[in-house]
């Protein structure tokens, strides 16, 4: 049986179609060998690689609030601090290791000194973690060893390469924010930053899935309409949704497994 390598994409609230998509390859009997996860997609999937049952991860995303996330602070370079949002994931996954997961998992976040991609792969999880979902303007950047961390999707939202060198032979990329609308809604400041930054990054995504096609077996979009970053009442319609991907696709996965 070959390897499977699920890369768990970003998209906030969005994120949480890939909940849907777990829970099928689960009815399969489909285990994933290595999970590499961005953001949103970093947060579930090191909650799934460190054996937190699906069903668990849903009642928690189900609960979400905006309360719960943002936290003011006087550092320069964004409006909040993400220590609600660590405390929140401590408090589930606790201080949790990677070498202490039961898949093996890695994340990614962006480095704005060295203008590069930061991967974890040792130490706390739930600090890399928190790094990988930082989204910039909103959150402040976390500094840590030199370096200011942000959002891994500034420079690649969807983390294929990161999966295939951690040694899948088929891989599946789940991208959650995918071709969605832009404009037809009249957003607030902030959340015009984030559409801007979704349509820059829209197009590098393009590039990069066009560049590592030969690596990429199944790059998959959920369909998710114009829903927001932070919409949490329609977090069950994304894990809805992922599941509908995941029911239409898992045949053809299970094929190129074997």
């Amino acid at each position: 049986m070959k390897k499977l390598g699920l890369a768990l994409g970003a998209g906030a609230a969005r994120g949480a179609a890939h909940i849907g998509f777990l829970r099928v390859l689960e009815e399969e009997n489909i285990k994933p060998d290595y999970i590499a996860g961005c953001s949103m997609g970093a947060i579930v999937g090191a909650a799934y690689a460190s054996g937190m049952p699906l069903g668990e991860i849903q009642r928690i995303v189900d609960k979400l609030r905006l309360m719960d996330f943002f936290s003011p602070t006087a550092k320069k370079g964004g409006l909040f601090s993400m220590q609600k949002i660590h405390r929140l994931i401590e408090k589930h996954l606790g201080k949790l290791q990677f070498e202490n997961l039961k898949i093996p998992f890695q994340c990614i976040a962006t480095d704005i000194i060295s203008r590069k991609l930061i991967t974890f792969s040792t130490g706390n999880v739930v600090d890399a973690i928190v790094a990988s979902a930082n989204v910039p303007f909103l959150f402040a950047p976390i500094e840590r060893n030199g370096m200011r961390l942000i959002d891994g999707y500034i420079l690649d939202r969807v983390p294929v390469m990161t999966v295939k060198t951690m040694g899948a032979d088929v891989i599946v990329a789940l991208d959650a924010l995918g071709e969605r609308p832009f404009g037809s809604k009249n957003p607030a400041s902030w959340q015009m930053g984030l559409e801007i930054m979704d349509i820059l990054e829209c197009e590098r995504a393009k590039w990069r899935k066009q560049e590592h096609a030969k690596d990429i077996d199944f790059w998959l979009e959920y369909d998710l309409g114009d829903m927001g970053h932070v919409e949490l009442k329609k977090i069950r319609f994304a894990c809805e949704r992922g599941y509908a991907l995941g029911k239409e696709h898992v045949q053809a996965i299970k094929k190129a497994l074997r």
